[in-house]
């Protein structure tokens, strides 16, 4: 979905089980997906975010979308 480039890193990620009142720790991933200003992504993030959680079996997917500065 994003053919210019991602970068992925891996992670140990925590979450509250609220039912079992425990702290749960599991591998994760940080996903960085840079776009052009104005480019239409959320659609394809929606869609990885989608697939993420069926496949790993998850409640809950973090998304951050903010602006940023940058070059290469």
């Amino acid at each position: 979905r994003f053919p210019d480039g991602l970068t992925v890193l891996d992670a140990l990620g925590q979450w509250r089980d609220s039912d079992a009142n425990t702290i749960v720790r599991e591998p994760s991933k940080d996903v960085r997906i840079i776009v052009p200003a104005g480019a239409e992504a959320t659609p394809k993030i929606d869609a990885i975010v989608a697939a993420y959680k069926q496949r790993f079996q998850q409640q809950s997917v973090a998304v951050i979308i903010r602006p940023a500065c940058v070059s290469f």
